[in-house]
């Protein structure tokens, strides 16, 4: 049997509401690139198809496919469900559009479970999983429609009701999977990467 290299689809979720930072968080520029840019270098390597979930035509200049929400104002779950429905591969790197500093080689460590029995392999940082860094299978869009029909919007209920791999982030990796939404936050990112 062939394996399945690169057959794997990038979704990036970039529906939020960006109410905390401001402005679209997936335009917002850090070492002069759009965050979006830097999660697509480090998606491309390992996927045959990088699909951006959002409404805003602004993402139309990065040569990637973009698909609106199916059901629309249904949070991260909406997000998730119009990107695996879209995906036509069984397994998909999912990561929302908030972690410019996400590389190539921690989402290699997600991949490596791709042949597992798993719905989602998730990561998780200083006791907190990640569920919008995580690799989910195709198959769990059907669980979303049906959460999302019973007006569940919460990630996290999805994510009970799967079956799950939980990987643990070392301490040096933190940085890599800290979301950005707020002015501060980038300011502090910054900082800590010039020290």
């Amino acid at each position: 049997m062939q394996k399945e290299n690169k057959n794997i689809t990038g979704i990036i979720l970039a529906g939020g509401k960006s109410s905390r930072m401001g402005s679209e968080k997936g335009l917002v520029v850090l070492d002069d690139k759009p965050f979006i840019q830097h999660i697509i270098e480090a998606l491309h390597p390992l996927v045959s198809e990088i699909i951006v979930v959002s409404s805003n035509v602004n993402y139309d200049c990065f040569n990637i496919t973009r698909v609106e929400d199916i059901i629309s104002d249904s949070g991260p779950i909406g997000g998730l469900h119009a990107g695996l429905t879209y995906s036509k591969t069984k397994n998909n790197l999912v990561v929302s559009c908030d972690v410019p500093l996400i590389t190539t080689a921690f989402l290699e460590q997600l991949i490596q479970h791709e042949a597992g029995d798993y719905d989602i392999v998730q990561c998780e940082a200083q006791g907190e999983s990640i569920p919008l860094i995580a690799m989910y299978k195709k198959r769990c869009a059907e669980k979303c429609l049906e959460l999302l029909n019973n007006n569940e919007r919460r990630l996290r209920k999805l994510v009970s009701v799967l079956k799950v791999k939980t990987i643990s982030v070392s301490e040096k990796d933190h940085l890599l999977v800290t979301n950005m939404n707020t002015i501060e936050d980038l300011k502090m990112i910054t900082n800590a990467i010039d020290h």
